[in-house]
């Protein structure tokens, strides 16, 4: 079971999910994978922006470059259970 955080919305978890099973990615392709495959939550690609550097604050997402986000080792934790988000600072 995942420990959430008052900080993170729905938009954050799939993120978070969305780049674990498909790789790396800025957040205007998020957006546009997440509309192919039929799971778009009807977010802007700024929104999705501002979430990923919400998660990169925190250090569950890293940006590699050029606006391209990765999950680290502590967002695959957080997703397995492993890892109280709630421990992290509100940023």
């Amino acid at each position: 079971m995942r420990k959430h955080a008052n900080w993170l919305t729905q938009a954050d978890e799939r993120i978070l999910e969305f780049l674990r099973e498909n790789g790396n990615f800025p957040p205007s392709a998020i957006r546009d994978r997440l509309a192919d495959i039929g799971d778009d939550l009807g977010y802007s690609t700024n929104h999705l922006g501002m979430r990923c550097r919400a998660l990169d604050d925190h250090g569950l997402l890293e940006n590699v470059g050029g606006g391209t986000y990765t999950i680290t080792d502590l967002g695959e934790r957080y997703l397995d259970g492993e890892f109280d988000a709630g421990s992290l600072e509100d940023g």
